[in-house]
């Protein structure tokens, strides 16, 4: 089963997928060896690694590298998220394709305007219901796999109200989506609207601290009805806090010795990263004195 079909199988079982974020490769290999069952690529964690806020920064062609290096070190289904499409409906047909070259399960496609920012800021603008449904019409067109799932996001909460965001994801449905992404809800009663006036379609749910959306736990997410929770964030924010954490005590002492036990060890580091496989290809193809 490839990871597509692993992705449609998820969807259709009465139980919460919850995929946590990653932004690279190893991230990305952290996410499978916790045992997760999908991983989401964040367009706002890639931003944020590139050094860059989620303000419509990053470019078709960088998200499709990044894609493509996360898809091919991980055997679990990627969620990536594609922003707006990057243009109308026909540079979303191109975008579909290179999305799915990169070997991703499936993607998301917002209703902001081009060039769009984070979806839990302030100042955001969304094309017209009429506009969208144009370009997931042509997204579900451009499918050379019709296991490749394209997930239709709504940022009108923020903009044209909560009733406005539920008819566009009515609407998406009508067409054919895979699931449904009502972005940035503001209480726990609207996330539990969702469910209710969006029936019969696999629903997203966002889930990161300090956004616009209220913090819930997996299990009332599943009662509620969604079947796919991203976690965006926890990956970075950790890396983060990490990273600060050792350079502050490197530049204090001189030296990490007094927090060594709360870093990866070099041999732990090259087994993440699966160094034995590589190490196993090199004794098969190489001669002795190629070897390094």
């Amino acid at each position: 089963m490839t990871p597509r079909q692993t992705l449609k199988q998820l969807l259709n079982r009465n139980k919460l997928l919850v995929a946590p974020g990653c932004f690279d490769g190893l991230s990305a290999r952290l996410v499978q060896e916790a045992g997760f069952e999908a991983a989401y690529l964040s367009g706002g964690a890639v931003a944020r690694s590139m050094g860059i806020p989620d303000i419509g920064l990053v470019t078709m062609s960088e998200s499709i590298e990044r894609a493509a290096q996360v898809a091919s070190v991980i055997t679990l289904p990627v969620i990536a998220d594609a922003d707006t499409g990057y243009g109308n409906a026909v540079n979303l047909w191109r975008t579909v394709r290179e999305f799915e070259r990169a070997g991703v399960a499936a993607i998301h496609i917002e209703d902001q305007i081009t060039p769009k920012r984070c979806g839990h800021l302030d100042g955001k603008e969304v094309i017209s219901i009429g506009e969208m449904t144009q370009k997931l019409q042509a997204a579900l067109d451009a499918r050379s796999d019709a296991d490749f799932c394209i997930i239709a996001r709504t940022d009108a909460r923020a903009v044209n109200g909560f009733d406005d965001a539920i008819a566009r994801g009515r609407a998406f449905a009508k067409i054919g989506v895979d699931a449904i992404f009502i972005e940035a809800p503001q209480s726990e009663e609207e996330l539990a609207e969702i469910p209710r006036r969006i029936p019969d379609i696999p629903l997203l749910v966002n889930v990161f601290k300090g956004g616009k959306t209220p913090m819930l736990p997996a299990e009332r997410l599943e009662k509620m009805g969604y079947r796919i929770a991203i976690y965006p964030s926890e990956t970075q924010r950790a890396a983060i806090h990490a990273m600060r954490n050792a350079l502050s005590t490197l530049k204090r002492e001189g030296t990490t010795e007094s927090i060594d036990a709360a870093l990866t060890t070099f041999k732990e580091r090259d087994r993440v990263v699966g160094l034995d496989r590589w190490q196993k290809i090199e004794r098969d193809y190489l001669g002795e004195e190629n070897k390094t």
